[in-house]
This record gives C-alpha cells, structure tokens and sequence, in this order.
C-alpha cells in the first residue's frame, strides 16, 4: 500500500471514531461525567487505535481491504457500546417477559416485587425459604404463614417432633397447625427473618403465606391483576 493510501485510512478511521465519540457524548452526557465512564471510554479508544496501527503495519494490505475492515471496526464498537447502554433497557423487557410466562417467580420492580394474578385470580408466589424453593399462596385472611405437610418436611420439621396445639378456623372448619419459626423466607430482593409459621395438621394443595409475613412489610396493595409487595 502506498504512503498516500495508508493516510486516507488513517483519515478514515480518525473521522468515523471521532463521529462516534461526538454522537455518543451528545446522546448519553452522563456517561463520561463518571471516572468509570471516562476510564470506559480511554480504554475502547486504544483498542480501536492498535486496531488501527495493525492495519497500516500490514504494508501489503490493498487499500479497498483497509477501508472495509476499518469500518466493520468501527460498526462493531458503536453496535458494543449502544448494546451496553441500552442493557437496562433489555433487562426491564426480560423481567417482563418472565413475569408473564412464569407469574409466580414475580418482578423486581425498584425495592418491591410484583406478582401478577394467576388464571385463577389469585396470587401465587415462589419464596427461598431456608434455602428452599417454595411456592405459597397468598392469603390475607390466614393469620400465620401456613406449610403443608410436604413443605414442612422439605424444610426438615418431622411430623413426629411437633406439637399441632394451634386450633385454626378455617372455611373448611377447625384445623390444628403445629407452631414452628422459619428463620428466613425471601421474595426478590425482599428479606423478612423469624417468621411466624405453623404446620397444618392436615394434607393441602399449597402452603400459605399469611399475615404473620405480610404485617412484617411496609406495605402491600393490589393493582388491578398486579400485587406489590414492599419492603
């Protein structure tokens, strides 16, 4: 490649990066208002320029081969950086996404969690329980949180070593629940620890949370299908 050619390169490369510094200093002006942001930027400059002495130390490179590979450089640093400035963005789209296909496992929204209603109208939602995946439904109406006889031995209480001394009346009558405390139970980024529980006494198709853990909350409503817990 002659001397002329590999300048009309350089001149190439240079105005495409500068265009594309320009553009996204206009577009996102936070970001280099950061040390991180300005360290970000030093750091995708020198690449592209080592990238760049690479092609003019390959003397032999034709010209038109130059040109192309530096704008598919330059095309994939813009692509790079507009994908990570858009990242939340995408995880709020995916956060949906999920709380649609999965409504259980709820959605973090800021410090809350969201839970969207069931086909059924009501709200079920997945808790970590001792370190254990449980799903519970939600019951304003129960006064403690409610395992059923198999949640309860998942989480290691033996039918044996509890006392059901608890009466509980419930739709369908009176119940016996054994009283037990459950060191933590966690729902997105929500944490309440040594909660009141019980053991029912009989078998039931899903474990309750109860008001013994929505009392422990700052607050929680109900949205049209939505139901927000806050922390």
């Amino acid at each position: 490649m002659k001397t002329s050619g590999r300048w009309i390169v350089f001149l190439v490369l240079a105005v495409g990066v500068t265009a594309l510094v320009v553009y996204l200093a206009v577009r996102y002006p936070d970001v280099l208002n950061s040390r991180d942001g300005q360290i970000d930027l030093t750091q995708s400059l020198l690449w592209l320029g080592l990238i760049g002495a690479s092609l003019f130390l390959h003397r032999r490179m034709p010209l038109g081969h130059a040109l192309r590979y530096a704008t598919i450089w330059v095309a994939l640093g813009a692509g790079l950086v507009l994908a990570y400035s858009f990242r939340h963005d995408a995880q709020n789209l995916a956060d949906r996404m999920v709380a649609e296909l999965l409504p259980h496992q709820g959605r973090v929204v800021g410090d809350s969690v969201e839970i969207r209603a069931g086909d059924h109208g009501h709200f079920v939602v997945e808790a970590l329980v001792e370190n254990v995946n449980l799903r519970f439904l939600v019951d304003t109406g129960a006064s403690d949180v409610v395992l059923s006889p198999s949640d309860a031995r998942r989480l290691g209480f033996k039918s044996e070593d509890l006392t059901f001394s608890k009466l509980y009346n419930t739709a369908n009558g009176t119940v016996r629940g054994a009283p037990v405390r459950l060191g933590r139970i966690s729902i997105g980024a929500i944490t309440i620890e040594n909660v009141r529980a019980s053991v029912n006494g009989a078998e039931m198709a899903r474990s309750l949370l109860g008001m013994s853990f929505l009392n422990r909350l700052s607050g929680y409503e109900v949205r049209k299908d939505r139901l927000v817990l806050r922390p």
